[in-house]
C-alpha cells in the first residue's frame, strides 16, 4: 500500500463544535454498546439454543457477525478522534478500514439475497425446505456472499491504490470512503468512478432482484393459505427480515442512486451515519422483538444464568 504522494489524511468527521461533539460521542458510544451487545446476544442464543439450530437462524448468526464487523471498521476509530482530537489517520490504515467496511456492507446485500431465498423455500416450498436448505447449501451460500462481496470491492480498491494526491489530504467524512478519497485526488478518477458506480448498481440491483422475487412468491403463495392463522404466522416469520430489507436498501439507494446525495457532502455524512451505527443497533431488537421462538431463547438463556448464579 504505497502511494507515494500522502503518508497520512485527516478526517474532518462531521462536526467541530465541541458540545455537539460530546453528543455525537455519547450517541455512537451507547449505539455502538447496543449493537456489539443485541448482535452477540443472536449470536449466542443460536449457539446455545436447540431450537435456533434452523438454517434461518444460521443466516442470522451471520448476519449478525457482519452488523458487529461493519460497524466495528469504523465507529470505535471516530469514537477515538472525537475523545483524543486526533484526526490523523495514516494511508495504510484509511485503505484498510475502508476496503473491510465496503466489504462487510456489500457482504450484507448478498446475505440478505440468500435470507431471502431461505424463506421463500421455508414458505413455498415447506415439504422440501430441511433437503433443500441443508447444513451444506446454507454454508456454500454463506462463502458464496462472501465472495461475491470481495469481487465486487477488489476491482474498485485496486484503482484507489493508484490514485494520487497532491494538494490535499483532507477527507470530509469520518470514515474513509471512496467519495471523499475522489473529491481531492488530482489523478484522473473517471474510471474509479464508473467503477464505483456500475459496482454499487450491480450489486442493489442483483440482490435486490432476488429479494422482490423471493417475496413476490411469497405473498402469492401466502395469500392462497385457507386461514388466516396461518396468512398471519407466515407473514410473522418474514415481517423482521422485510423491515432490515428495507431499512438497509433504503438508506444505500439513497446515497448511492441519488445524485444530489454524492454532491451533497452533509447529507451523505449524516446517512452514512444511520446505516453504520442506527441500522446495527435497530437489526437486532427487530429480529427478537418480532420473534417469539428469539425471545423464548432469550427467557430461557437468562433463568440458566440465574440458576447458575444463585448456587
Amino acid at each position: 500500500m504505497k502511494n507515494g504522494t500522502v503518508t497520512t489524511f485527516i478526517l474532518l468527521g462531521l462536526t467541530d463544535d465541541p458540545e455537539l461533539q460530546v453528543l455525537m460521542f455519547m450517541f455512537l458510544l451507547l449505539t455502538y454498546m447496543l449493537s456489539v451487545t443485541g448482535n452477540l446476544t443472536i449470536i449466542t442464543l443460536t449457539f446455545v439454543d436447540s431450537h435456533l439450530k434452523t438454517p434461518m437462524y444460521f443466516f442470522l448468526k451471520n448476519f449478525s457477525f457482519l452488523e458487529i464487523s461493519f460497524t466495528s471498521a469504523c465507529i470505535p476509530r471516530y469514537l477515538y478522534s472525537i475523545a483524543t482530537g486526533d484526526k490523523v489517520i495514516t494511508y495504510n490504515a484509511c485503505m484498510i478500514q475502508g476496503f473491510f467496511t465496503d466489504l462487510c456492507a456489500v457482504t450484507e446485500f448478498f446475505l440478505l439475497a440468500a435470507m431471502s431465498y431461505d424463506r421463500y423455500v421455508a414458505i413455498c416450498k415447506p415439504l422440501h425446505y430441511v433437503t433443500i436448505m441443508s447444513v451444506r447449501v446454507c454454508r456454500i451460500l454463506i462463502v458464496c456472499c462472501w465472495v461475491a462481496g470481495l469481487c465486487v470491492v477488489i476491482p474498485p480498491f485496486i484503482l484507489v491504490f493508484n490514485l494520487e494526491f497532491c494538494d490535499s489530504n483532507i477527507l470530509d467524512h469520518f470514515v474513509c470512503d471512496a467519495f471523499p478519497l475522489v473529491k481531492i485526488a488530482c489523478s484522473d478518477t473517471w474510471i474509479l468512478e464508473q467503477t464505483v458506480n456500475i459496482c454499487a448498481v450491480l450489486t442493489l440491483n442483483l440482490t435486490l432482484t432476488c429479494v422482490v422475487l423471493s417475496y413476490g412468491s411469497i405473498i402469492k403463495t401466502i395469500f392462497r393459505f385457507p386461514s388466516v392463522q396461518q396468512r398471519k404466522k407466515a407473514f410473522s416469520t418474514c415481517s423482521s427480515h422485510m423491515v432490515v430489507v428495507s431499512i438497509t436498501y433504503g438508506t444505500c439507494i439513497f446515497i448511492y442512486m441519488n445524485p444530489a446525495a454524492k454532491e451533497e457532502v452533509t447529507v451523505n455524512k449524516v446517512v452514512s451515519l444511520l446505516l453504520s451505527s442506527v441500522s446495527p443497533t435497530l437489526n437486532p431488537f427487530i429480529y427478537t422483538l418480532r420473534n417469539n421462538q428469539v425471545k423464548n431463547a432469550f427467557r430461557v438463556s437468562l433463568k440458566r444464568l440465574a440458576l447458575i448464579s444463585s448456587k
